[in-house]
């Protein structure tokens, strides 16, 4: 999602006002100090954390190791989903992790664990947009994945770790938000000397920009929530009765309203993001492949989903109707033209 247009405004004045180390004592110091503890606060507020909880990561994608790795113990088991992030995937070779299933519909059950083991536990898929059921029944340690999730899904009753990526509200990129419940229950599994989570350098005027950013997306969404809803249901119909030959992932009331994910049957989804792209139109898709991973999206081959012919929507807040209606008469015609 683009960077939040009142953050944006911000983030000049965010470096301007926010280069000082808050740890001194200089006047230019201090107010760094109040401007980052008033973003801490706010980040507490909107993600149901205390603010003493609050760390950032200058790199979002080191809160996996942090988040798993810091309560793993060698007596504890590590479980994860074949949908969770390709991060998770590569810990599961650290950890000797086990791979829980995920049916159709993208749901998982979860074991019921021992004291030592570890749980991923993913708020909402960041390609499919289904959200998951909370993890109650699993007796031992929780890290939850929240980053394509972000203040969207409370946090479950029980948790130890979590992440949020600040582009989640439309906030700056660079700056991850991670959080320890106990620090009882953690051990930094990084090279340390001191207490810090991370020894990395993190931006204070990011982190400051994020919580502005944030706090706005918090009170748009509210205000938007039920026209995303309505253009979802509106595609989904869509596809299935001018399109056809789908596969939706996940209903309507088990994914966030903004986020969709389908896949076309013969169709190319390489061509079609670029016919798509040509009309002025910015899609992504599942079926793209690296030159790391010659294989198609993962998430969409652990629910038993078409993995060829897929893409994924995200529903900007101030996206409207006439906008919709433009991509779908758009969308049909490519996919007809592309299947004859």
């Amino acid at each position: 999602m683009p960077l939040h247009p009142v953050a944006a405004a911000f983030l000049e004045d965010a470096f301007a006002r926010g280069w000082a180390d808050p740890a001194k004592i200089h006047q230019a110091s201090r107010k760094t100090a109040l401007l980052f503890n008033e973003a801490k606060e706010l980040f507490a507020s909107h993600l149901g954390i205390r603010a003493d909880q609050v760390e950032f990561l200058s790199d979002p994608a080191l809160g996996f190791h942090l988040g798993v790795s810091g309560l793993l113990t060698a007596k504890g088991k590590y479980f994860y989903s074949g949908v969770d992030r390709s991060e998770l995937f590569a810990l599961a070779q650290l950890h000797d992790g086990q791979r829980l299933d995920v049916s159709l519909n993208g749901k998982i059950n979860y074991p019921s664990g021992g004291a030592e083991d570890v749980l991923v536990w993913q708020a909402a898929n960041g390609e499919t947009g289904i959200t998951s059921s909370a993890p109650n029944e699993f007796s031992g340690k929780v890290f939850v994945d929240a980053t394509a999730s972000g203040n969207l899904i409370p946090l479950p009753s029980r948790w130890h770790t979590a992440l949020w990526n600040s582009r989640a509200w439309q906030g700056p990129a660079g700056i991850g938000i991670f959080a320890i419940a106990n620090r009882s229950d953690w051990r930094n599994p990084l090279p340390h000397i001191d207490h810090r989570v991370s020894s990395f350098d993190f931006s204070i005027p990011l982190a400051i920009t994020s919580a502005i950013a944030l706090d706005n997306y918090v009170r748009e969404y509210k205000e938007h929530q039920v026209n995303l809803l309505a253009l979802n249901a509106k595609i989904r119909h869509f596809l299935l009765t001018q399109i056809g030959d789908v596969d939706i992932a996940g209903s309507l009331d088990s994914t966030l309203p903004h986020l969709l994910s389908f896949s076309l049957l013969y169709v190319d989804a390489a061509l079609l993001v670029n016919e798509l792209d040509a009309r002025g139109i910015t899609v992504d898709s599942g079926s793209a492949c690296n030159s790391a991973n010659m294989e198609p999206s993962h998430v969409l081959a652990a629910m038993g989903l078409l993995t060829h012919g897929n893409l994924r929507m995200n529903l900007h807040l101030d996206t409207s109707e006439e906008s919709v209606d433009h991509f779908l008469r758009i969308l049909k015609e490519i996919v007809a033209r592309l299947r004859s």
